[in-house]
């Protein structure tokens, strides 16, 4: 009867697996293919030789190393400032119990709901206004606030159950509310903040819209956003599309299989709890 119940459990992992890497290989063979075979064969054959011109040719159009840097510049930052956010709002929030905490919270969650279509115009606008407009700090600050939203509201549900114990003998011997945090809630919240910072760094990557409204000059462009202006018109390139596609999403994937570690356990201790 046990290994019965695992079987639809093993059936969805396995489906859920082949449905992610699936589309990634089809990617990959079409990245290696040549024009030529590609219109002869179709996007589901197998490569027949290795070329790569179309990497090549990828990278050298959209200046992709510049790209990559801008990326991972951005990403990085907002990771590392949105999560550090969430962790002193979570702390006011949920340990510190400020007045209002359902009111703060529905208002974090109000922001982590907003479309981004809706906040394309005032940003915009603001950061003409402060002198921002067409510079990756403007992103950074963008994205990190609306990153921080996400982590305050998760951060302050974990927070909220903390051990008051640990707090109060804390403060008996003397820490003040700031070595609390650092030396006590930080490392206990390690793994959790280690989710927050994978998933923020990856999200960030993968945006858009506001990288292409806010970012119009080639040098402060973005991986997605060259890949969003690779095609012309009237004229599609296949392989140079899946090539884009691979070079893409490699560093997304190299990011998320060195932390995987970190995010596993965060779920793991996340799921003990």
């Amino acid at each position: 009867m046990t290994a019965l119940r695992r079987y639809p459990v093993l059936l969805a992992l396995c489906l859920a697996a082949l449905f992610m890497v699936v589309p990634f290989l089809i990617v990959t063979m079409n990245a290696i293919k040549s024009p030529a075979e590609y219109s002869r064969s179709g996007p589901l054959s197998l490569p027949h030789g290795l070329y790569l011109d179309g990497l090549e040719d990828f990278w050298q159009r959209v200046d992709y190393t510049r790209k990559l840097i801008n990326s991972t510049l951005i990403s990085g930052s907002v990771a590392l400032l949105a999560t550090a956010l969430s962790v002193l709002n979570a702390y006011a929030i949920g340990i510190g119990r400020i007045r209002g905490r359902t009111w703060v919270l529905a208002f974090f969650v109000l922001a982590t709901m907003l479309p981004q279509e809706a906040l394309v115009y005032p940003l915009y606008y603001l950061s003409k206004q402060a002198g921002l407009y067409d510079t990756r700090l403007s992103v950074i600050i963008v994205f990190t606030v609306i990153q921080s939203a996400f982590g305050t509201y998760l951060l302050s549900a974990v927070l909220g159950r903390f051990p008051r114990e640990i707090v109060e003998a804390a403060r008996i011997d003397g820490a003040n509310k700031w070595q609390i945090l650092v030396r006590i809630v930080v490392p206990v919240s390690r793994p959790t903040l280690g989710v927050l910072l994978v998933f923020f760094f990856v999200w960030t990557w993968n945006e858009f819209l506001l990288p292409l409204v806010m970012l119009i000059s080639n040098d402060n462009q973005t991986v997605s956003v060259a890949l969003g202006v690779l095609q012309g018109q009237r004229l599609m390139d296949a392989t140079m599309t899946n090539a884009a596609a691979l070079l893409g999403v490699l560093p997304a994937i190299v990011f998320f299989l060195v932390f995987q570690r970190t995010l596993t356990r965060g779920i793991a201790v996340g799921a003990v709890k």
